[in-house]
C-alpha cells in the first residue's frame, strides 16, 4: 500500500512537471500565442457620462463606433459600418484611427495609412455627418494615401490638412479645397516637420487652427542645410537604388525652421520674426492661447539647456518674451500646458527645484506657485480639471519601478494625495473623463497582462471589466516561469535598482552563466514592474539555464530626481558603463550561484552601444557580448539627441570620442556579435560597417549578421522577427554553454 502510494505521488509529480509547457519561439514571435488583448480606442464623449469604441460588425465586416454609458453601460450604435461603406463601394473603410469635433456632430476618420518613419501618419480621411449620414472624402484630388494630420476647425465647418508638403482646407458644406501654401517641396516642408523635428522632438502634427477659425499658424522647415545620408536598397531590383535622408549628425547644421501664421481662407503668410540663427534654435512648441489671437512659441537654443517662451500676435506679428527656463544640463519639453482662469495662468513643467514639478504661473511669467510638492516627480499629467481644483498625475516617490496615481489641489494647498489603490502593486495608467468623474483605468505588473477597467474615479471604484486578458494570464500560468525579482544593488556612490530572473529547476548550489540586458541612456528605463509583454524573450533565455539580470545605471529615465537623471551629462558610456561593471561585481560578491567566467550582456539601440562600451572596457567583468542596431560613434547619431545629452562636440570632443564603442573596439578579448537593419533610417548602418573596419584593422574575431532593407526595429519583411531571435539564441548556446 504503501509503494502504491509512492508510485501515485511520483506520477502525479510527473504529471504537473509534463504539464509545464515550455516557451517556442515560434509562439512568441510568429503565431501571437501569448499577445494580449488591448480595449479600444477609446474616446470620452463631450458629455462625459459615455465613451465611444470600436467593434466588430459581423454583418458588413469592419467596426461599428460604440457609445457606452459610464455609469449604466447602456450600449448604442453611433455609427454602423454600413454607415461608413462609400458609394460604389462593397465594404466599410477600415478605421486606424477616429476623432470627433468638439460638439461630436462630426466625425473625421483616418484610414488607408502608410508609415512615415516610425508610424502611421499618412493615408486617406473621410468625415462622417452625424446628422445627414453624409460620408465625404477630404482631398479627392489628391494621390491615395498622401493627406497627414486633418483636423476640425473649432465650429467643424472646415477640415484642414497637409498633402506633400502643403497645407489644404476643405469646406466640408461646398466640397470646395482652398491650397493654403504653394511652396512646399523636397526641401520646403509645411505643416509637418523634418526626420529629427519628429524622431527627436516628437514634432509632427505642424500646424494650428485659431480658437475663431479664421488662421492658420503653422511650422515650416527649410532642409536646404542638411547633409543628405544615403541608405541603399540592394534587394527590390536588379539595379541598387540610393534613398536619400536629410539627416543632421552632430555638430552639422539644421533645418531654418520658422512659424507662420495666414488666413484659413488662403492668402498671404506672415512670420514671425523671433531672434536668434534659425539653425542653431529649435521651435520645438507652438500652439494658441485658448481664446485669443496669440500663440506660445517655445524656442530651445542648441545646446537645449535654454527654453524661451514667447508669446506672439498672430495679428500683429508682434513679439514678446514671458520667461526662460534653465538648467545645466538640457531641458526636456513636456505638453502639459492649461490655461486657467480665463487665461490668466498656465501650467508649466519644470525641474527647477531638483524635481520634476508642476507650476502654476501667470501670464507675464513672473508668479510661480508649485502645484504638485514634495521630493517627487511627476511621470505625467493625465488631468487637469480646475473645476474640481485638482490635477491628477502619475508618480511613484517611494518604488522607482512602479507607477500611481496621485492628485493635488491646482493652488498648491495639498500634499500630493494617492488615488490608486495599495493593494494593486504594479504600474497604473488612466485615460480621465474631462470632469474626472471616470476614467478607463490600466493595470499590469510583471505577471499580470493589462487589465482595464471603467472605475468611478472620485472612489477608485470599478464599475465594470473591459478587458482582464485572463486567457493569457492562464496561459502564462501554465508555463510555471521564474518570476522576476526586483533587487537592490549597492556599488557604493549609489544603490541602483535591478531585476533578476533566475533559470528553470533553480539549484542555488549550481553555477549559472549570467546574462545582463542594458540600455542606460536617458532616454529609457529597463527596470519596470509591467507586464512589457510578459518579458518572454528574457525567460525564455532563463529556461536555457542562465540567470538574466537588468540594471538600471544613473542617468536612466526613472522618477529619482533630476540629480539622478541628469548625473549623465556629457558622459554618455561612460558613466553607464562604470555603474554596470560596479553593479555586476557587486552581484558576483552576493551571489555565489553566478559563473563568472560566462558573463554576458547585451542591448538593442543605445543598449548596444552600452554593451559594447562594457565588453571592450571591462573585458575582465564581460566575456561575450550581443549589440543590436547600435551607435559606433556618437558623432555618427542625430544631432538633437546627441547634443542634447553630450553638450556641442565644439565644447566635450573628448568625452564624445571616450565614450563611443569604436574607441576602444581595440580591446575586445572575449566574444562579440553585431546586427543590424542596413535601412536603419535612425541608427544608420554606417556605425556597423565603421566598427567592423575597426575590429578587422585590430584581427579581432567576431560574428556578424546584417538584415537587408530592415529599419532601426529589424522587424519589417517576412518571418525576420523568428530569424533574428533564433540567430540571438544560436549565439548565446554557442558561446554561454
Amino acid at each position: 500500500m504503501k509503494s502504491g502510494l509512492s508510485l501515485l505521488f511520483f506520477l502525479l509529480i510527473l504529471f504537473a512537471v509534463s504539464a509545464q509547457e515550455t516557451l517556442k519561439l515560434e509562439d512568441m514571435y510568429t503565431h501571437g500565442t501569448y499577445a494580449a488583448k488591448a480595449y479600444g480606442p477609446v474616446r470620452w464623449m463631450k458629455d462625459n457620462t459615455g465613451y465611444s469604441t470600436l467593434e466588430e460588425n459581423p454583418e458588413f465586416g469592419g467596426n461599428d463606433i460604440i457609445r457606452y454609458e459610464a455609469r449604466s453601460g447602456k450600449r448604442s450604435v453611433l455609427v454602423s459600418a454600413e454607415q461608413l461603406i462609400p458609394t460604389g463601394a462593397s465594404a466599410p473603410l477600415s478605421i486606424r484611427n477616429y476623432e470627433w469635433s468638439l460638439d461630436n456632430s462630426k466625425l473625421l476618420l483616418f484610414t488607408n495609412t502608410r508609415k512615415v518613419w516610425r508610424y502611421h501618419t499618412r493615408g486617406d480621411y473621410w468625415v462622417l455627418d452625424l446628422a445627414s449620414g453624409t460620408l465625404t472624402q477630404l482631398g479627392k484630388s489628391m494621390e491615395p494615401s498622401t493627406l497627414m494630420f486633418a483636423k476640425f476647425s473649432p465650429d467643424a465647418s472646415r477640415v484642414g490638412y497637409v498633402s506633400k508638403n502643403n497645407i489644404y482646407v476643405d469646406d466640408l458644406e461646398s466640397g470646395r479645397t482652398t491650397q493654403i501654401t504653394f511652396d512646399g517641396n523636397a526641401n520646403i516642408i509645411n505643416g509637418t516637420f523634418d526626420w529629427v523635428y519628429e524622431e527627436e522632438l516628437s514634432c509632427r502634427d505642424g500646424f494650428r487652427w485659431s480658437p475663431d477659425g479664421e488662421r492658420i499658424a503653422y511650422w515650416q522647415s527649410n532642409t536646404k542645410n542638411i547633409g543628405t545620408f544615403y541608405m541603399i536598397n540592394n534587394v527590390d531590383s536588379i539595379y541598387s537604388k540610393p534613398l536619400p535622408l536629410p539627416y543632421p549628425k552632430v555638430g552639422t547644421k539644421n533645418s531654418e525652421v520658422k512659424v507662420g501664421v495666414v488666413s484659413a481662407r488662403g492668402g498671404t503668410t506672415q512670420w514671425f520674426a523671433i531672434p536668434g540663427d534659425p539653425t542653431s534654435n529649435y521651435l520645438a512648441r507652438m500652439d494658441f492661447i485658448p481664446d485669443s489671437d496669440e500663440v506660445m512659441i517655445q524656442q530651445l537654443n542648441r545646446r537645449q539647456n535654454s527654453n524661451t517662451v514667447w508669446i506672439g500676435n498672430t495679428k500683429s506679428m508682434a513679439l514678446h518674451t514671458i520667461f526662460t527656463d534653465k538648467d545645466d544640463a538640457w531641458l526636456d519639453i513636456h505638453d502639459n500646458i492649461m490655461w486657467l482662469e480665463n487665461g490668466k495662468y498656465f501650467t508649466w513643467t519644470s525641474e527647477k527645484d531638483g524635481w520634476l514639478h508642476l507650476y502654476k504661473v501667470s501670464r507675464d511669467g513672473k508668479q510661480w506657485r508649485t502645484i504638485t510638492q514634495g521630493n517627487l516627480d511627476v511621470v505625467r499629467i493625465n488631468c487637469i480639471e480646475p473645476k474640481g481644483g485638482y490635477v491628477y498625475y502619475i508618480a511613484s516617490p517611494d518604488n522607482y519601478t512602479q507607477r500611481y496615481l496621485y492628485r493635488s489641489k491646482i493652488d498648491g494647498n495639498s500634499a500630493p494625495e494617492r488615488v490608486s489603490p495599495n493593494d494593486q502593486l504594479g504600474q497604473h495608467a488612466y485615460q480621465i473623463s474631462a470632469d474626472a468623474q471616470y476614467a478607463i483605468h490600466t493595470f499590469q505588473n510583471t505577471t499580470t497582462p493589462q487589465i482595464m477597467s471603467l472605475i468611478n474615479l472620485q472612489r477608485h471604484k470599478p464599475i465594470r471589466i473591459l478587458e482582464d486578458n485572463a486567457a493569457l494570464a492562464n496561459k502564462m500560468n501554465a508555463l510555471g516561469l521564474t518570476p522576476k525579482e526586483f533587487i537592490k544593488i549597492d556599488i557604493g556612490e549609489v544603490v541602483l535598482d535591478a531585476w533578476m530572473i533566475k533559470p528553470a529547476n533553480f539549484k542555488p548550489e549550481n553555477k549559472y552563466p549570467i546574462l545582463f540586458y542594458v540600455y542606460g541612456e536617458p532616454a529609457g528605463s529597463t527596470v519596470q514592474d509591467a507586464w512589457q509583454g510578459g518579458d518572454l524573450w528574457h525567460h525564455y533565455l532563463a529556461q536555457q539555464g542562465y540567470v538574466v539580470v537588468s540594471i538600471d545605471n544613473r542617468g536612466t529615465k526613472t522618477p529619482r530626481g533630476r540629480d539622478w537623471r541628469k548625473s549623465i551629462y556629457g558622459q554618455i558610456g561612460i558613466l553607464a558603463a562604470h555603474d554596470q561593471a560596479a553593479a555586476a561585481q557587486q552581484l558576483f560578491k552576493t551571489y555565489p550561484f553566478i559563473d563568472t567566467d560566462k558573463v554576458g550582456m547585451w542591448g538593442w539601440s543605445g543598449g548596444g552601444q552600452m554593451t559594447m562600451n562594457c565588453l571592450f572596457r571591462y573585458p575582465e567583468i564581460y566575456k561575450s557580448g550581443l549589440a543590436v542596431a547600435f551607435v559606433a560613434d556618437q558623432r555618427l547619431y542625430d544631432n538633437i539627441y546627441q547634443e542634447r545629452y553630450m553638450g556641442l562636440l565644439e565644447d566635450n570632443e573628448a568625452n564624445y570620442i571616450a565614450g563611443s564603442p569604436i574607441t576602444h573596439a581595440k580591446n575586445l578579448k572575449g566574444n562579440l556579435m553585431i546586427i543590424h537593419g542596413t535601412a536603419d533610417d535612425n541608427v544608420h548602418y554606417q556605425s556597423f560597417e565603421r566598427l567592423t573596419n575597426e575590429l578587422i584593422k585590430h584581427n579581432k574575431m567576431f560574428d556578424m549578421m546584417s538584415y537587408p532593407m530592415r529599419s532601426h526595429r529589424i522587424n519589417e519583411r517576412e518571418n525576420t522577427t523568428l530569424h533574428l531571435r533564433k540567430t540571438m539564441a544560436k549565439y548565446w548556446k554557442r558561446v554561454m554553454d
